[in-house]
């Protein structure tokens, strides 16, 4: 026979009526030379509290425990979706390198000769001499090689040109049998 009259989760279970013919079985067991009817009914009534106290801590040991395993799925899952998210998104999350910014800009050569290089033709050291590096950093050129730009020709006209073989006329180009040791250091040094 249960002695649990409610469930133990409950915090105001109900202690049953121990004196009550229900439990004279009981009774009948524990009565003796010094113990009486009166006296077995709290002894029963005091098995009932510590059990039921005791089943009130399991439960909520459980319950304590089911929680802390829905919050540990729960941060699993959310876990899992941040993972897909980098994942998918390589660039978005990818690391950020704690350099200092350059406080003086980068000087390249210019788009022509770049263009030159990248088709494998030959290029002038000229261009990348300092004078030649402080003729790129002047040109009104934009840096969109594929932009169009209007010079002027050999024979008075302007001409549409793309900005990745356009070349200022303006530049008086060195050739390289004419470069000085010093403009041929700077370059071999490029």
């Amino acid at each position: 026979m249960p002695l649990l009259a409610e469930d133990p989760s409950l915090n105001f279970a109900i202690l049953p009526d121990f004196e009550s013919e229900e439990f004279e079985e009981a009774h009948a067991q524990l009565i003796n030379d010094t113990i009486d009817d009166r006296l077995a009914a709290e002894l029963l009534a005091n098995l009932w509290r510590v059990q039921n106290d005791a089943d009130k801590q399991a439960e909520h040991r459980q319950a304590d425990e089911a929680e802390a395993q829905k919050e540990r799925t729960c941060l699993d899952e959310q876990e899992a979706a941040v993972m897909e998210e980098h994942k998918k998104n390589k660039s978005k999350y990818a690391p950020i390198r704690d350099i200092n910014v350059l406080s003086d800009p980068i000087i390249i050569p210019c788009q022509y000769t770049v263009c030159k290089m990248k088709s494998s033709k030959y290029c002038e050291l000229f261009y990348f001499t300092n004078s030649g590096l402080e003729e790129a950093s002047h040109m009104a050129f934009t840096a969109d090689k594929d932009a169009l730009v209007m010079l002027p020709m050999a024979d008075g006209l302007h001409k549409w040109i793309p900005a990745g073989a356009a070349r200022d006329p303006k530049v008086q180009i060195v050739k390289d049998k004419n470069l000085t040791w010093e403009q041929f250091n700077e370059a071999a040094h490029i």
